[in-house]
């Protein structure tokens, strides 16, 4: 059986989305950078060594289960972020970044799916 994660393409896009947010979370109010900003960070680290993990590990599924959730957390941080009553991050910056989350999103599931 094929995965993705032995192309390492979730992992290119997992890269590739946290370049993008690193840019994205210089813009925070400086109140922030240490607090918001630094689990938003932890997060998408967490998420790279899921990918990581789960690509060298023989039994999968529960490594994809812990990916899953963390891609919901970070998710969660992003969009709290953007809310118009805190305006960390601006609307399109959002957009793009959860696009990439989406597309990431729907790579996971696609293998999970092929675990089942």
């Amino acid at each position: 059986m094929r995965c993705l994660l032995n192309d390492f393409k979730i992992l290119q896009k997992v890269y590739d989305m946290i370049l993008y947010g690193n840019q994205c979370l210089k813009h925070f109010p400086k109140s922030e950078k240490y607090a918001m900003a630094a689990d938003i960070k932890q997060s998408m680290y967490r998420l790279l060594r899921l990918v990581i993990e789960a690509n060298k590990k023989y039994h999968k599924k529960t490594t994809a289960q812990q990916m899953d959730v963390e891609l919901e957390v970070l998710r969660t941080f992003i969009r709290l972020s953007a809310d118009k009553s805190l305006k960390y991050l601006p609307l399109s910056k959002y957009e793009n970044w959860a696009k990439m989350l989406n597309e990431i999103g729907r790579m996971l599931g696609g293998w999970m799916k092929t675990m089942k």
